[in-house]
C-alpha cells in the first residue's frame, strides 16, 4: 500500500503533488460527487486553466491519484518463508486502512467505484499491480516446495487482504494485529493445503 509521499521532481511534479493531495482530501471529505475541477483548484493553490489542461476531468484527476498511490506503495518483503511474507502483506493493509488519511482515502474510493466505472477501472489498476507486486512470494514459496506447484499467486494475496478490507467495509472497523495475524495464517493454511491449486 502506499508509503512515504515523496514525488522528485520540478514545478510540475509540485503542482501534480498538490492537486493529488488535494483531490485525496476532498474524496474524504465528501466523495467524488461533491468535487470538481474548480473546487480542486482551490484547495491545491493552483490556477484553474493548469488544472482544466492537464487533467480536464474529475475522473482523470482520481485515475491519476490512484495510479501515485500505486506508484508510491511500499515494495513486498522478502522474509525468505511464506508465512513471514504473508504476515508482512497483512500487516502493510492493515496499516495502511489503519492509517488516519489513507484509510478514509481507501473507503472513500471503493464506495466511489461502485457508482463510478471510472474509478472503478484505477482501483482495479492499483490492485492489480498490488496483487502483482506480492505474487512473487507465493512463487518463491512454491519453489521452496512450501506449496503445491499450481498454486494461484494472485488468489493467496488476495485471500490475505480480502478479509481485511471485509471489516472494514461492512462493521466499519480498522483491522487489529491479530486481524491481519489470522488473515494471513488462514491464507497460508489454505494455501498449502490447495485451495488455491489450479
Amino acid at each position: 500500500m502506499p508509503g512515504a509521499d515523496v514525488r522528485p521532481g520540478g514545478r510540475a511534479a509540485r503542482v501534480r503533488a498538490a492537486l493529488l493531495d488535494a483531490a485525496a482530501e476532498a474524496l474524504v471529505d465528501g466523495g467524488p460527487a461533491g468535487i470538481d475541477l474548480a473546487e480542486l483548484s482551490r484547495r491545491a493553490g493552483i490556477g484553474k486553466t493548469t488544472v482544466y489542461r492537464r487533467w480536464g476531468t474529475v475522473a482523470a484527476v482520481v485515475t491519476d491519484l490512484v495510479a501515485d498511490m500505486a506508484a508510491t506503495s511500499l515494495p513486498r518483503a522478502d522474509t525468505g518463508t511464506l508465512d513471514g511474507d504473508l504476515a508482512a502483506n497483512a500487516d502493510l493493509v492493515r496499516t495502511t486502512l489503519a492509517d488516519p488519511r489513507q484509510g478514509p482515502l481507501f473507503a472513500a474510493l471503493i464506495a466511489a467505484a461502485t457508482a463510478d466505472p471510472e474509478t472503478a477501472a484505477a482501483l482495479r489498476r492499483f490492485y492489480d499491480a498490488r496483487i502483482a507486486a506480492w505474487s512473487p512470494c507465493v512463487v518463491d514459496a512454491v519453489a521452496r516446495g512450501e506449496l503445491p506447484r499450481g498454486t494461484d499467486p494472485s488468489a493467496v494475496v488476495r485471500a490475505v487482504s480480502a478479509p481485511l478490507y471485509y471489516q472494514l467495509l461492512t462493521r466499519g472497523e480498522v483491522p487489529a494485529e491479530d486481524d491481519a495475524r489470522r488473515a494471513a495464517g488462514a491464507a497460508a493454511a489454505a494455501a498449502r493445503a490447495g485451495v488455491f491449486t489450479v
